[in-house]
Protein backbone atom coordinates (compact mmCIF):
# COMPACT_ATOMS: atom_id res chain seq x y z
CA UNK A 1 0.00 0.00 0.00
CA UNK A 2 2.84 2.37 0.79
CA UNK A 3 4.26 1.97 -2.73
CA UNK A 4 0.89 2.65 -4.36
CA UNK A 5 0.39 5.72 -2.18
CA UNK A 6 3.75 7.09 -3.32
CA UNK A 7 2.82 6.51 -6.95
CA UNK A 8 -0.48 8.38 -6.51
CA UNK A 9 1.24 11.19 -4.66
CA UNK A 10 3.85 11.42 -7.40
CA UNK A 11 1.14 11.83 -10.05
CA UNK A 12 -0.87 14.28 -7.98
CA UNK A 13 2.06 16.59 -7.33
CA UNK A 14 3.61 16.44 -10.78
CA UNK A 15 0.21 17.23 -12.30
CA UNK A 16 -0.08 20.24 -10.04
CA UNK A 17 3.42 21.35 -11.04
CA UNK A 18 2.50 20.99 -14.72
CA UNK A 19 -0.58 23.18 -14.30
CA UNK A 20 1.54 25.73 -12.46
CA UNK A 21 3.99 25.72 -15.38
CA UNK A 22 1.17 26.53 -17.80
CA UNK A 23 0.22 29.58 -15.80
CA UNK A 24 3.80 30.75 -15.38
CA UNK A 25 5.06 33.70 -17.34
CA UNK A 26 8.31 33.79 -19.28
CA UNK A 27 11.23 32.37 -17.26
CA UNK A 28 13.69 35.16 -16.57
CA UNK A 29 17.35 34.48 -17.35
CA UNK A 30 19.00 35.38 -14.05
CA UNK A 31 22.51 36.77 -13.62
CA UNK A 32 22.84 36.23 -9.90
CA UNK A 33 26.41 34.95 -10.12
CA UNK A 34 27.50 36.93 -13.14
CA UNK A 35 28.57 33.75 -14.94
CA UNK A 36 26.29 34.24 -17.92
CA UNK A 37 27.55 37.48 -19.40
CA UNK A 38 27.79 37.56 -23.17
CA UNK A 39 31.59 37.32 -23.33
CA UNK A 40 31.71 34.39 -20.90
CA UNK A 41 28.99 32.52 -22.78
CA UNK A 42 30.90 33.05 -26.02
CA UNK A 43 34.02 31.63 -24.41
CA UNK A 44 32.15 28.57 -23.18
CA UNK A 45 30.69 27.94 -26.63
CA UNK A 46 34.10 28.37 -28.26
CA UNK A 47 35.58 25.69 -26.02
CA UNK A 48 32.69 23.24 -26.43
CA UNK A 49 33.61 19.76 -27.68
CA UNK A 50 30.08 18.62 -28.60
CA UNK A 51 27.18 20.03 -30.61
CA UNK A 52 24.72 17.12 -30.44
CA UNK A 53 23.66 14.54 -27.84
CA UNK A 54 22.11 11.12 -28.46
CA UNK A 55 20.72 9.41 -25.35
CA UNK A 56 20.19 5.66 -25.70
CA UNK A 57 17.77 4.91 -22.86
CA UNK A 58 17.63 1.36 -21.48
CA UNK A 59 14.23 1.77 -19.84
CA UNK A 60 13.29 -0.52 -16.99
CA UNK A 61 16.49 -1.14 -15.06
CA UNK A 62 19.47 -2.65 -16.90
CA UNK A 63 21.44 -5.00 -14.63
CA UNK A 64 25.10 -3.97 -14.63
CA UNK A 65 26.37 -7.45 -13.74
CA UNK A 66 24.52 -8.89 -16.75
CA UNK A 67 25.70 -6.27 -19.25
CA UNK A 68 28.76 -4.02 -18.96
CA UNK A 69 30.17 -5.02 -15.55
CA UNK A 70 30.02 -8.85 -15.40
CA UNK A 71 30.97 -10.71 -12.25
CA UNK A 72 31.55 -14.39 -11.58
CA UNK A 73 29.52 -16.47 -14.03
CA UNK A 74 27.12 -18.93 -12.39
CA UNK A 75 25.30 -21.35 -14.74
CA UNK A 76 21.87 -22.54 -13.74
CA UNK A 77 21.58 -25.69 -11.66
CA UNK A 78 18.46 -27.11 -10.12
CA UNK A 79 18.34 -26.59 -6.36
CA UNK A 80 21.26 -24.14 -6.55
CA UNK A 81 21.81 -21.59 -3.79
CA UNK A 82 20.46 -18.29 -5.00
CA UNK A 83 23.08 -16.19 -3.22
CA UNK A 84 25.73 -17.76 -5.44
CA UNK A 85 24.35 -16.05 -8.52
CA UNK A 86 26.20 -12.88 -9.55
CA UNK A 87 26.12 -13.05 -13.36
CA UNK A 88 24.11 -15.48 -15.48
CA UNK A 89 26.11 -14.85 -18.68
CA UNK A 90 29.73 -15.63 -19.44
CA UNK A 91 32.12 -12.68 -19.67
CA UNK A 92 33.48 -11.93 -23.15
CA UNK A 93 36.53 -9.81 -24.03
CA UNK A 94 36.21 -6.31 -25.46
CA UNK A 95 38.67 -4.37 -27.57
CA UNK A 96 40.10 -2.96 -24.32
CA UNK A 97 42.74 -5.09 -22.62
CA UNK A 98 41.42 -6.75 -19.47
CA UNK A 99 37.89 -5.33 -19.83
CA UNK A 100 35.03 -7.77 -20.35
CA UNK A 101 31.35 -7.38 -21.15
CA UNK A 102 28.56 -9.86 -20.62
CA UNK A 103 28.00 -12.41 -23.38
CA UNK A 104 25.74 -11.04 -26.09
CA UNK A 105 27.31 -7.58 -26.17
CA UNK A 106 30.34 -8.42 -28.26
CA UNK A 107 29.64 -5.81 -30.94
CA UNK A 108 29.47 -2.92 -28.47
CA UNK A 109 32.60 -4.30 -26.84
CA UNK A 110 34.46 -3.89 -30.12
CA UNK A 111 33.80 -0.13 -30.31
CA UNK A 112 34.82 0.70 -26.74
CA UNK A 113 38.12 2.06 -28.01
CA UNK A 114 35.97 5.01 -29.11
CA UNK A 115 34.35 5.70 -25.74
CA UNK A 116 34.31 5.60 -21.95
CA UNK A 117 32.77 2.97 -19.67
CA UNK A 118 31.46 4.27 -16.35
CA UNK A 119 31.00 1.46 -13.82
CA UNK A 120 30.19 3.56 -10.77
CA UNK A 121 26.94 5.46 -11.37
CA UNK A 122 24.94 5.57 -8.13
CA UNK A 123 21.23 6.37 -8.38
CA UNK A 124 19.50 8.31 -5.61
CA UNK A 125 17.93 6.75 -2.55
CA UNK A 126 14.45 8.29 -2.52
CA UNK A 127 12.81 6.07 0.08
CA UNK A 128 11.40 3.70 -2.55
CA UNK A 129 13.13 2.46 -5.67
CA UNK A 130 10.42 3.18 -8.22
CA UNK A 131 10.72 3.37 -12.00
CA UNK A 132 8.63 6.53 -12.31
CA UNK A 133 10.59 8.46 -9.70
CA UNK A 134 14.03 7.34 -10.86
CA UNK A 135 13.30 7.92 -14.54
CA UNK A 136 12.05 11.41 -13.68
CA UNK A 137 15.19 12.00 -11.62
CA UNK A 138 17.59 10.81 -14.34
CA UNK A 139 16.03 12.89 -17.10
CA UNK A 140 15.42 16.12 -15.16
CA UNK A 141 18.12 15.88 -12.44
CA UNK A 142 15.44 16.69 -9.84
CA UNK A 143 13.92 14.32 -7.30
CA UNK A 144 10.14 14.24 -7.63
CA UNK A 145 7.78 15.65 -6.79
CA UNK A 146 8.60 19.29 -7.45
CA UNK A 147 6.43 22.38 -7.13
CA UNK A 148 7.84 23.45 -10.52
CA UNK A 149 7.61 21.30 -13.65
CA UNK A 150 11.29 20.44 -14.10
CA UNK A 151 12.47 20.48 -17.72
CA UNK A 152 13.95 17.40 -19.36
CA UNK A 153 17.70 17.41 -20.05
CA UNK A 154 16.91 17.72 -23.75
CA UNK A 155 14.73 20.77 -23.13
CA UNK A 156 17.54 22.58 -21.28
CA UNK A 157 19.86 21.88 -24.21
CA UNK A 158 17.25 23.01 -26.75
CA UNK A 159 16.66 26.22 -24.80
CA UNK A 160 20.31 27.11 -24.26
CA UNK A 161 21.71 26.17 -27.67
CA UNK A 162 18.68 26.29 -29.95
CA UNK A 163 18.39 24.14 -33.08
CA UNK A 164 21.48 23.37 -35.17
CA UNK A 165 19.23 23.27 -38.21
CA UNK A 166 16.18 25.58 -37.87
CA UNK A 167 14.02 23.04 -39.71
CA UNK A 168 14.86 20.04 -37.48
CA UNK A 169 13.30 20.08 -33.97
CA UNK A 170 16.00 20.65 -31.37
CA UNK A 171 14.66 17.86 -29.09
CA UNK A 172 13.46 14.60 -30.60
CA UNK A 173 12.24 11.56 -28.64
CA UNK A 174 12.07 8.21 -30.45
CA UNK A 175 10.44 4.96 -29.41
CA UNK A 176 8.29 5.67 -26.35
CA UNK A 177 4.56 5.17 -26.68
CA UNK A 178 2.27 6.82 -24.17
CA UNK A 179 -0.46 4.20 -24.43
CA UNK A 180 1.31 1.70 -22.17
CA UNK A 181 1.27 1.33 -18.38
CA UNK A 182 2.41 4.30 -16.27
CA UNK A 183 1.87 6.64 -19.23
CA UNK A 184 1.22 9.67 -17.02
CA UNK A 185 4.47 9.16 -15.11
CA UNK A 186 6.36 9.03 -18.40
CA UNK A 187 4.70 12.22 -19.59
CA UNK A 188 5.75 13.93 -16.36
CA UNK A 189 9.38 14.13 -17.48
CA UNK A 190 8.88 14.17 -21.26
CA UNK A 191 8.35 17.89 -21.01
CA UNK A 192 10.04 21.24 -21.32
CA UNK A 193 8.34 22.32 -18.08
CA UNK A 194 8.44 26.05 -17.45
CA UNK A 195 10.78 26.65 -20.42
CA UNK A 196 7.89 26.48 -22.92
CA UNK A 197 6.51 23.98 -25.43
CA UNK A 198 8.84 24.98 -28.27
CA UNK A 199 11.68 23.33 -26.32
CA UNK A 200 9.77 20.13 -25.61
CA UNK A 201 10.19 16.80 -27.41
CA UNK A 202 9.08 16.09 -30.95
CA UNK A 203 7.65 12.61 -30.32
CA UNK A 204 8.13 9.71 -32.75
CA UNK A 205 6.71 6.57 -31.09
CA UNK A 206 7.54 4.30 -34.04
CA UNK A 207 10.63 5.11 -36.14
CA UNK A 208 9.48 2.83 -38.95
CA UNK A 209 6.63 5.27 -39.58
CA UNK A 210 8.67 8.34 -38.71
CA UNK A 211 7.90 10.20 -41.93
CA UNK A 212 4.18 9.85 -41.21
CA UNK A 213 4.84 11.88 -38.07
CA UNK A 214 5.93 14.88 -40.12
CA UNK A 215 3.86 14.88 -43.31
CA UNK A 216 0.16 15.09 -44.23
CA UNK A 217 -1.65 11.75 -44.62
CA UNK A 218 -1.67 10.21 -48.10
CA UNK A 219 -4.35 11.81 -50.27
CA UNK A 220 -4.56 15.04 -48.26
CA UNK A 221 -3.95 18.09 -50.48
CA UNK A 222 -2.35 21.31 -49.27
CA UNK A 223 -5.65 23.18 -48.79
CA UNK A 224 -7.17 20.38 -46.74
CA UNK A 225 -4.02 20.13 -44.63
CA UNK A 226 -4.10 23.86 -44.00
CA UNK A 227 -7.72 23.63 -42.84
CA UNK A 228 -6.77 20.78 -40.52
CA UNK A 229 -3.90 22.82 -39.16
CA UNK A 230 -6.28 25.71 -38.43
CA UNK A 231 -8.67 23.31 -36.70
CA UNK A 232 -5.81 21.99 -34.61
CA UNK A 233 -4.96 25.51 -33.49
CA UNK A 234 -8.58 26.01 -32.47
CA UNK A 235 -8.46 22.79 -30.43
CA UNK A 236 -5.26 23.97 -28.75
CA UNK A 237 -6.89 27.27 -27.82
CA UNK A 238 -9.57 25.26 -26.00
CA UNK A 239 -7.03 22.93 -24.36
CA UNK A 240 -5.50 23.39 -20.86
CA UNK A 241 -2.74 25.45 -22.47
CA UNK A 242 -5.31 27.74 -24.07
CA UNK A 243 -7.40 27.90 -20.91
CA UNK A 244 -4.73 28.13 -18.21
CA UNK A 245 -1.57 29.01 -20.10
CA UNK A 246 0.18 32.34 -19.78
CA UNK A 247 0.81 34.44 -22.86
CA UNK A 248 4.38 33.12 -22.87
CA UNK A 249 3.27 29.47 -22.85
CA UNK A 250 0.70 30.10 -25.59
CA UNK A 251 3.26 31.83 -27.79
CA UNK A 252 5.77 29.05 -27.13
CA UNK A 253 3.23 26.42 -28.20
CA UNK A 254 2.42 28.45 -31.30
CA UNK A 255 6.09 28.57 -32.25
CA UNK A 256 6.42 24.79 -31.79
CA UNK A 257 3.45 24.26 -34.13
CA UNK A 258 4.95 26.62 -36.70
CA UNK A 259 8.25 24.75 -36.55
CA UNK A 260 6.51 21.42 -37.14
CA UNK A 261 4.64 22.95 -40.07
CA UNK A 262 7.92 24.24 -41.53
CA UNK A 263 9.45 20.77 -41.24
CA UNK A 264 6.62 19.25 -43.28
CA UNK A 265 7.55 21.34 -46.29
CA UNK A 266 11.31 20.93 -46.05
CA UNK A 267 13.76 18.63 -47.88
CA UNK A 268 15.03 17.51 -44.44
CA UNK A 269 11.75 15.63 -43.89
CA UNK A 270 13.22 12.88 -46.08
CA UNK A 271 15.56 11.97 -43.21
CA UNK A 272 12.54 10.47 -41.44
CA UNK A 273 11.89 8.05 -44.31
CA UNK A 274 13.90 4.93 -43.45
CA UNK A 275 12.84 3.25 -46.69
CA UNK A 276 15.52 5.29 -48.47
CA UNK A 277 18.29 3.72 -46.37
CA UNK A 278 20.46 1.20 -48.29
CA UNK A 279 19.24 -2.34 -47.59
CA UNK A 280 22.57 -3.56 -46.20
CA UNK A 281 22.65 -0.78 -43.61
CA UNK A 282 18.92 -1.03 -42.83
CA UNK A 283 19.19 -4.75 -42.08
CA UNK A 284 21.94 -4.20 -39.50
CA UNK A 285 19.77 -1.73 -37.60
CA UNK A 286 16.50 -3.62 -38.03
CA UNK A 287 16.28 -5.47 -34.71
CA UNK A 288 12.95 -3.82 -33.89
CA UNK A 289 11.80 -0.32 -32.96
CA UNK A 290 14.90 0.44 -30.89
CA UNK A 291 17.32 -0.59 -33.62
CA UNK A 292 15.46 1.45 -36.22
CA UNK A 293 15.39 4.31 -33.71
CA UNK A 294 19.20 4.23 -33.70
CA UNK A 295 19.15 4.41 -37.50
CA UNK A 296 16.77 7.37 -37.43
CA UNK A 297 18.94 9.06 -34.80
CA UNK A 298 21.96 8.71 -37.09
CA UNK A 299 20.07 10.20 -40.04
CA UNK A 300 18.72 13.09 -37.97
CA UNK A 301 22.19 13.80 -36.56
CA UNK A 302 23.43 14.10 -40.12
CA UNK A 303 20.64 16.64 -40.77
CA UNK A 304 21.51 18.79 -37.75
CA UNK A 305 19.47 17.51 -34.80
CA UNK A 306 20.53 18.85 -31.39
CA UNK A 307 19.26 16.29 -28.83
CA UNK A 308 17.82 12.87 -29.64
CA UNK A 309 16.59 10.26 -27.19
CA UNK A 310 16.11 6.67 -28.38
CA UNK A 311 14.49 4.32 -25.87
CA UNK A 312 13.95 0.59 -25.60
CA UNK A 313 10.65 1.85 -24.15
CA UNK A 314 9.43 1.52 -20.60
CA UNK A 315 6.51 -0.83 -20.20
CA UNK A 316 5.98 -2.49 -16.79
CA UNK A 317 7.27 -6.08 -16.63
CA UNK A 318 8.61 -5.87 -20.18
CA UNK A 319 12.04 -5.21 -21.65
CA UNK A 320 14.67 -4.55 -18.99
CA UNK A 321 11.99 -4.67 -16.26
CA UNK A 322 12.85 -8.28 -15.43
CA UNK A 323 10.80 -9.45 -12.48
CA UNK A 324 11.03 -12.99 -13.81
CA UNK A 325 12.75 -14.76 -16.70
CA UNK A 326 15.66 -12.40 -16.19
CA UNK A 327 18.24 -14.46 -18.07
CA UNK A 328 15.98 -15.32 -21.00
CA UNK A 329 14.67 -11.77 -21.31
CA UNK A 330 18.16 -10.31 -21.43
CA UNK A 331 19.15 -12.64 -24.24
CA UNK A 332 16.47 -10.92 -26.33
CA UNK A 333 17.33 -7.41 -25.13
CA UNK A 334 20.99 -7.86 -26.05
CA UNK A 335 20.07 -8.98 -29.57
CA UNK A 336 17.94 -5.85 -29.84
CA UNK A 337 20.65 -3.36 -28.83
CA UNK A 338 24.08 -4.84 -29.57
CA UNK A 339 24.28 -4.56 -33.35
CA UNK A 340 22.45 -1.23 -33.77
CA UNK A 341 24.40 0.62 -31.06
CA UNK A 342 27.75 -0.60 -32.37
CA UNK A 343 26.75 0.33 -35.93
CA UNK A 344 25.58 3.77 -34.82
CA UNK A 345 29.00 4.47 -33.29
CA UNK A 346 30.84 3.15 -36.36
CA UNK A 347 28.66 5.13 -38.78
CA UNK A 348 29.01 8.39 -36.86
CA UNK A 349 32.75 7.84 -36.61
CA UNK A 350 33.08 7.09 -40.33
CA UNK A 351 31.33 10.32 -41.35
CA UNK A 352 33.14 12.44 -38.76
CA UNK A 353 29.98 13.21 -36.80
CA UNK A 354 31.14 11.32 -33.69
CA UNK A 355 33.76 14.02 -33.03
CA UNK A 356 30.99 16.48 -32.12
CA UNK A 357 28.21 14.07 -31.11
CA UNK A 358 28.06 12.72 -27.57
CA UNK A 359 26.32 9.33 -27.37
CA UNK A 360 25.20 8.17 -23.90
CA UNK A 361 23.78 4.78 -22.90
CA UNK A 362 22.10 4.67 -19.48
CA UNK A 363 19.26 3.24 -17.38
CA UNK A 364 17.37 4.44 -14.31
CA UNK A 365 19.01 1.84 -12.04
CA UNK A 366 20.50 -1.64 -12.03
CA UNK A 367 19.27 -5.01 -10.75
CA UNK A 368 20.34 -7.81 -8.46
CA UNK A 369 18.92 -11.25 -7.76
CA UNK A 370 19.07 -11.07 -4.00
CA UNK A 371 19.46 -7.48 -2.82
CA UNK A 372 17.15 -4.48 -2.96
CA UNK A 373 19.84 -1.89 -3.59
CA UNK A 374 19.37 0.64 -0.86
CA UNK A 375 21.89 1.68 1.81
CA UNK A 376 22.10 -0.99 4.48
CA UNK A 377 20.19 -3.58 2.46
CA UNK A 378 20.96 -7.17 3.36
CA UNK A 379 21.13 -10.29 1.24
CA UNK A 380 17.72 -11.92 1.06
CA UNK A 381 17.20 -15.66 1.19
CA UNK A 382 14.83 -15.74 -1.75
CA UNK A 383 13.51 -13.45 -4.45
CA UNK A 384 9.89 -12.91 -5.47
CA UNK A 385 8.89 -16.58 -5.45
CA UNK A 386 9.46 -19.47 -3.02
CA UNK A 387 10.60 -21.75 -5.86
CA UNK A 388 13.46 -19.44 -6.90
CA UNK A 389 16.02 -22.19 -6.46
CA UNK A 390 14.15 -24.81 -8.47
CA UNK A 391 12.35 -22.93 -11.25
CA UNK A 392 14.67 -21.75 -14.07
CA UNK A 393 12.37 -18.87 -15.03
CA UNK A 394 13.61 -17.03 -11.94
CA UNK A 395 17.25 -17.46 -12.97
CA UNK A 396 18.41 -13.91 -13.61
CA UNK A 397 18.36 -10.46 -12.05
CA UNK A 398 15.07 -9.23 -10.60
CA UNK A 399 15.36 -6.77 -7.75
CA UNK A 400 15.90 -3.02 -8.16
CA UNK A 401 19.46 -1.95 -7.32
CA UNK A 402 20.80 1.62 -7.17
CA UNK A 403 24.25 1.27 -5.60
CA UNK A 404 26.12 0.36 -8.79
CA UNK A 405 25.10 1.02 -12.41
CA UNK A 406 26.88 1.21 -15.76
CA UNK A 407 26.84 4.14 -18.22
CA UNK A 408 28.56 4.28 -21.62
CA UNK A 409 29.68 7.52 -23.29
CA UNK A 410 31.11 8.06 -26.76
CA UNK A 411 32.22 11.03 -28.84
CA UNK A 412 31.83 14.75 -28.24
CA UNK A 413 35.07 15.10 -26.31
CA UNK A 414 34.69 11.94 -24.21
CA UNK A 415 37.89 9.99 -23.54
CA UNK A 416 38.52 6.99 -25.77
CA UNK A 417 39.17 3.52 -24.39
CA UNK A 418 38.71 4.65 -20.80
CA UNK A 419 37.15 2.98 -17.75
CA UNK A 420 35.91 5.06 -14.81
CA UNK A 421 34.99 3.67 -11.38
CA UNK A 422 34.60 0.19 -9.99
CA UNK A 423 32.04 -2.02 -8.25
CA UNK A 424 32.69 -4.85 -5.79
CA UNK A 425 33.22 -8.35 -7.16
CA UNK A 426 31.02 -9.94 -4.49
CA UNK A 427 27.45 -9.24 -3.43
CA UNK A 428 26.32 -6.61 -3.02
CA UNK A 429 28.15 -5.54 -6.20
CA UNK A 430 28.00 -1.87 -5.29
CA UNK A 431 30.26 1.05 -6.18
CA UNK A 432 33.57 1.05 -4.31
CA UNK A 433 35.59 3.54 -6.37
CA UNK A 434 34.77 6.94 -7.90
CA UNK A 435 30.99 7.14 -7.35
CA UNK A 436 29.25 9.44 -9.82
CA UNK A 437 25.73 10.84 -9.48
CA UNK A 438 23.18 12.32 -11.83
CA UNK A 439 24.03 16.00 -11.32
CA UNK A 440 27.63 15.18 -12.28
CA UNK A 441 26.46 13.34 -15.39
CA UNK A 442 24.31 16.28 -16.46
CA UNK A 443 27.00 18.86 -15.77
CA UNK A 444 29.55 16.81 -17.71
CA UNK A 445 27.19 16.86 -20.70
CA UNK A 446 26.60 20.61 -20.30
CA UNK A 447 30.32 21.26 -20.01
CA UNK A 448 31.00 19.43 -23.28
CA UNK A 449 28.24 21.49 -24.96
CA UNK A 450 29.55 24.79 -23.60
CA UNK A 451 26.57 25.44 -21.30
CA UNK A 452 27.38 27.32 -18.08
CA UNK A 453 27.29 25.23 -14.89
CA UNK A 454 25.18 27.85 -13.11
CA UNK A 455 22.53 28.10 -15.85
CA UNK A 456 19.24 29.06 -14.20
CA UNK A 457 16.01 30.99 -14.63
CA UNK A 458 13.83 32.82 -12.19
CA UNK A 459 10.62 30.85 -11.73
CA UNK A 460 8.02 31.59 -9.05
CA UNK A 461 10.36 34.36 -7.81
CA UNK A 462 13.24 31.98 -7.14
CA UNK A 463 16.15 30.65 -9.21
CA UNK A 464 15.70 27.23 -10.80
CA UNK A 465 19.00 25.72 -11.94
CA UNK A 466 19.75 23.13 -14.59
CA UNK A 467 21.03 20.95 -11.73
CA UNK A 468 19.75 21.36 -8.14
CA UNK A 469 21.02 24.62 -6.62
CA UNK A 470 23.64 24.80 -9.36
CA UNK A 471 25.98 22.71 -7.23
CA UNK A 472 26.59 19.89 -9.69
CA UNK A 473 30.12 19.69 -11.07
CA UNK A 474 31.35 18.21 -14.34
CA UNK A 475 33.62 15.17 -14.04
CA UNK A 476 36.45 16.45 -16.22
CA UNK A 477 38.25 13.12 -15.89
CA UNK A 478 35.71 11.71 -18.36
CA UNK A 479 36.66 14.23 -21.03
CA UNK A 480 39.78 14.34 -23.17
Amino acid sequence: MKKDWNRREFLKRTSAASLAALAAGAPVASLLTGCRTGSQVDELRKNATADTVILLWMAGGMAHTETFDPKRYTPYEKDMEGNRVLSTFKPVPTVLDGIHFSEGLQSIGQVMDKGTLIRSYVAADMGHILHSRHQYHWHTCYEPPQTVAAPHLGAWIAKELGPKNPVIPAFIDIGQRFTVGEAEELKAFHTSGFLGNEFGPFLIPDPSSGLESVRPPVGMDARRFERRNQLYQELVSNSPVGEYGSDYQKESLKRSMEQAYMLLNSPEAKAFDLSTEPRESYDIYNTGRFGLGCLLARRLTEQGARFISVTTEYEPFMGWDTHENGHTRLEGMKKMIDGPIAQLIKDLDKTGHLDRTMVILASEFSRDMMVEGRPGAKVLEQVNQPDILTDPKFYGMHRHFTDGCSVLMFGGGVKKGYVYGKTADERPCKTIEKPIKIDQIHQTIYHALGIAPDTHYEVEKRPFYSTPDGKGEAVLELLS
